[in-house]
């Protein structure tokens, strides 16, 4: 964590920052967060993750005192502030303190920076691993902090060579813990349309790709597709190269996989260029 952050309403020390540990995004698990990168210390795709932020917050019954530009010049103000590069920012907004300590109220905006790594080239080179598991997240098209199963899960991932789940219901796949699902069969492009956070990048690659079907995709036809991968805010574009003991296509990044990750870069190098 970088030393600034914002806090209810000023940037302080992060140090000093503190939330009421009766604030229902404690003792019950209600916030909603996002968080984004930035190339250099510019904000990626910055517009879509207040759009969405913002949206989560009213979907959640959750007052937000700030507007999309207001949190722009905030988000601007702290990455100067902790002189952030390639990092990234978390944004917080708990549920509050109820009278019953259990129905959304107003509720504590917090604003971090962070360094950020990218996961390694040998993962993008190889591919990873995905861990099938039955499950559903609860309300997908609100960005909450309830991530509490894959953190319990996670403890098993290494040991088992895994870099995350994909989640699947009642024989539909939805998406990872933390990305989304994209699956290629005889050269197109497919992603599932149900019980999903619809994610930033998950948007730039169907733009990137302009021809991707939302449609639902059974847990079966994703086994043999020709190639799968997901998509995130800090992963990119990750090749998918097994799941469960099965591997896909030829256990490689595909040609499709690896074309949309030099598209995705290109896009972001020429963001930073425009910038400057």
């Amino acid at each position: 964590m970088k030393p600034f952050c914002f806090a209810k309403d000023e940037i302080i020390e992060s140090k000093l920052a503190t939330s009421h540990p009766l604030d229902i995004g404690l003792i019950r698990g209600y916030a909603i967060f996002d968080f984004f990168r930035t190339v250099g210390p510019n904000p990626l795709f910055l517009e879509d993750y207040l759009l969405r932020f913002t949206n989560s917050a009213k979907s959640a019954h959750l007052p937000l005192a700030y507007s999309k530009e207001d949190l722009e010049q905030i988000i601007h103000k702290l990455i100067a502030k902790n002189e952030l590069e390639n990092g990234g920012v978390r944004m917080i907004l708990t549920g509050g303190i109820s009278d019953n300590f259990f129905t959304p109220a107003s509720g504590d905006l917090f604003l971090f920076c962070e360094p950020l790594s990218l996961p390694s080239e040998e993962k993008y080179s190889k591919g990873v691993k995905l861990l099938p598991v039955e499950y559903v997240r609860p309300i997908p098209k609100i960005k909450t902090t309830n991530y509490t199963l894959p953190c319990f899960l996670s403890v098993d991932w290494p040991s088992q060579g895994a870099e995350d789940v994909i989640y699947h219901h009642q024989g539909l796949v939805s998406e990872s813990s933390r990305s989304n699902i994209f699956m290629v069969n005889d050269g197109i492009i497919s992603t599932p349309a149900t019980h999903i956070l619809e994610g930033i990048t998950r948007k730039k690659v169907m733009e990137l790709a302009a021809n991707v079907i939302v449609r639902d995709i059974r847990l079966d036809e994703i086994l043999v597709a020709d190639e799968v991968f997901m998509t995130s805010t800090t992963k990119r574009i990750m090749p998918i190269t097994t799941i469960g003991n099965q591997v896909i296509g030829t256990g490689k990044p595909g040609d499709q996989t690896v074309s949309l990750m030099a598209a995705f870069e290109n896009m972001e190098k020429s963001l930073l260029f425009s910038s400057l």
